[in-house]
């Protein structure tokens, strides 16, 4: 949610929030803008698609000094889209907010758009820390405050809503957490933080009756639909107000004159019937079920901030099952999810595309810095959440046709909205959930072998199992998700960001191998790090073409947690870093090659050996699979290319080097054939 205007009325005045040191608490987390203030409060990469690595680095920082503390966090996350809808045309309009500001950061200019594994590296980093968290079903606001006031401890959050929920812990705006520097002595650390009360706000303005915030909230605005005739009534209310301010005073803001006005009532019901007595509605009496006309609109509302315990999510963090009650209540699809996906969803293990999928059977894609002339970058993916969405949705409705008139009936199709780029704008697709060969049944996912969700799980990425045996299982999803992104990327990738992406892995996996001689790690200092001096834009090829191959990583790890992990989940914040990826091409267009950063062992260039291997084999047409249906009702020609390898990174006269390159040459020779057959 968010109330218009309100942060910067409070954060304005001082008085409104008092300095604490705090220490000996839980601490109820909002996960969502926990993992956006970190980011972007701290400079991390976005032009090159993100550095993940220094973003959980980031985030086991923040969680020691917590512990340090001796503070107990809770984390809860927002999951899917709220069902009512009404907060549809606000996610629409930040879609093609973040849709521009991309562009502007691929041309140098100023904006902000979060990495698109950020949320999943989070997650992970949370896991594996032994951080408590729930991901809610829809929106996590009203839970999150429930929770709060049931524990009576406060919520950190940037969120301006809990200005208005009642909370006795109170609210720690992110701005003013000072967890960065630590006080005390060491048995005494705590962080200075400034805290929020309704109760002390209310103080402030004669004693208001804190029941009346909320009316305040819906006048304002919130990212809701304001009800039609409220801005006729804040003009009214405006005229009325600012005459109060006494002479020599200057006229308050809209926030401090709706205050000053609501603090002179007693209650609710008071301040409803005034608003139908301005608006010439004689018959509106402002309570429940008398309520008529604008009046009954703001009393709906209002009870987006009427908090009612217990709260479920206090039942699950103290070991139980969290009971989808609320404003969770009445997501009737997960309700009837089995049981095993279902707790994975609230584990934070299913992520919002799955569930916005089965729910609204509607998603909205998340833009990534790219060229904005060439196709989104998670067209290379479709085919990926074609099946995803098969697996979600066929399942009841092909079932009952082929139970009345046999296997060969006729099943309607169903479609997914999703909301992508085109250009610089928001585009609606009609996106077909498609079959997979190797049926699933979700209903009976859990009872399932791991050799037919593994089966299918490769069927969607185009891959045989014996392509990934050599390599170590936890590696195996990364590998396949190369290989789709190299068969689908457009344009195909080039033999050098193969080679980076590969190098990325082996810089991940043995970090301490591949960095240990001093010739190395100055070579990977000049890499990933711009020198004093030097100036680098961004590649805006190169950036499309890794941009694609996190989508398909992205979309690859939903389709996997929705299989119950057939493959373990790889490192994430190993897996990729922008700056150094783009540094690494670089390096390889000098004409150096890819060995000559792995003389740190004889283990790490046995790794890059194998993993470019099986990605070669991996990346090979002949594995296509459900990919190749997908691909195929995308309608995307693909004409010659001019972007080719030509084994550059081999110039260094290794002999397995050579091979190597010229099994890409070979690969991207095969490409160019059949692009001319198509």
């Amino acid at each position: 949610m968010g109330v218009h205007g309100l942060t910067t009325f409070v954060e304005g005045n001082r008085h409104f929030l008092q300095d604490v040191k705090f220490r000996d608490s839980r601490l109820v987390i909002d996960g969502c803008s926990l993992y956006f203030r970190l980011y972007f409060n701290h400079g991390l990469d976005q032009q090159h698609g993100g550095d993940y690595d220094a973003f959980a680095s980031l985030l086991i920082h923040f969680l020691s000094a917590l512990e340090s503390c001796n503070i107990q966090p809770y984390v809860v996350l927002d999951g899917g889209m709220d069902p009512s809808n009404k907060k549809f045309d606000t996610l629409r309009q930040r879609l093609q907010s973040k849709i521009k500001e991309a562009d502007n950061i691929s041309h140098g200019r100023n904006g902000s758009v979060l990495p698109i594994l950020t949320r999943d590296v989070f997650i992970q980093v949370l896991i594996q820390r032994g951080v408590p968290l729930i991901q809610c079903p829809a929106e996590a606001d009203w839970e999150i405050a429930c929770l709060a006031r049931e524990w009576k401890c406060p919520v950190l959050t940037n969120d301006s809503d809990f200005y208005i929920f009642d909370l006795p812990g109170g609210y720690l705006p992110f701005r003013f957490f000072q967890w960065t520097n630590l006080n005390g002595r060491a048995s005494q650390h705590y962080i200075s933080a400034r805290c929020y009360t309704t109760a002390g706000l209310c103080r402030l303005f004669g004693g208001m009756n804190p029941e009346l915030l909320p009316l305040c909230a819906v006048l304002t605005g919130n990212d809701y639909s304001m009800p039609k005739d409220t801005e006729t009534l804040l003009s009214l209310l405006d005229a009325k107000v600012l005459g109060r301010g006494g002479k020599g005073r200057s006229p308050p803001s809209r926030i401090e004159g709706l205050l000053l006005w609501l603090s002179s009532f007693k209650t609710v019901a008071e301040a409803l019937e005034e608003v139908s007595s301005i608006m010439g509605d004689e018959g509106g009496r402002g309570m429940r079920g008398q309520k008529v006309g604008l009046a009954s609109e703001l009393w709906a509302g209002m009870q987006e901030y009427h908090i009612k315990p217990p709260s479920s999510l206090a039942h699950w963090f103290s070991g139980g099952k969290a009971l989808l009650g609320g404003q969770t209540s009445g997501l009737a699809q997960l309700e009837q999810l089995p049981q095993c996906l279902l707790t994975a969803a609230l584990q934070g293990r299913l992520p919002p595309l799955a569930l916005d999928a089965l729910v609204m059977r509607r998603v909205l894609l998340i833009p990534q810095v790219e060229n904005s002339k060439l196709a989104s970058s998670h067209c290379s993916s479709r085919a990926m959440r074609q099946a995803l969405y098969g697996i979600l949705l066929r399942r009841s409705q092909d079932s009952v046709a082929q139970g009345r008139v046999g296997a060969q009936a006729h099943v309607a199709p169903i479609y997914v909205e999703e909301y992508d780029r085109l250009d610089l704008n928001v585009k609606k697709n009609q996106v077909e959930a498609l079959p997979l060969r190797q049926h699933v049944d979700l209903d009976t996912l859990g009872q399932a072998l791991v050799a037919v969700r593994l089966g299918a799980l490769l069927e969607v990425l185009g891959v045989k199992h014996s392509a990934l045996a050599p390599i170590p299982l936890h590696l195996q999803l990364a590998v396949a998700v190369t290989g789709f992104w190299f068969r689908e990327a457009t344009p195909t990738p080039s033999q050098l960001e193969v080679q980076a992406l590969v190098l990325g892995l082996v810089y991940g996996e043995h970090t301490v191998i591949f960095m240990c001689s001093s010739k190395n790690l100055y070579l990977l200092s000049n890499i990933a790090v711009p020198q004093p001096g030097e100036r680098r834009g961004v590649d805006i090829g190169m950036a499309h073409s890794f941009s694609q191959w996190q989508a398909c990583l992205w979309t690859a790890l939903c389709l996997n947690q929705l299989l119950l992990l057939p493959l373990p989940e790889p490192h994430l914040s190993w897996l990729f870093s922008g700056t150094l990826l783009h540094g690494l091409v670089r390096y390889l267009k000098g004409g150096r090659a890819a060995e000559s950063l792995l003389s740190g062992g004889c283990l790490s260039g046995q790794l890059y050996s194998s993993l470019l291997d099986a990605v070669r084999n991996c990346s090979s047409k002949a594995t296509r699979s459900s990919s190749e249906s997908g691909r195929r009702g995308r309608g995307r020609g693909r004409g010659r290319r001019g972007r080719r390898g030509g084994g550059r990174g081999a110039q260094g006269g290794e002999r397995d080097a050579k091979e190597i390159n010229n099994r890409f040459a070979l690969l991207m020779s095969e490409e160019e054939s059949d692009d001319d057959d198509d």
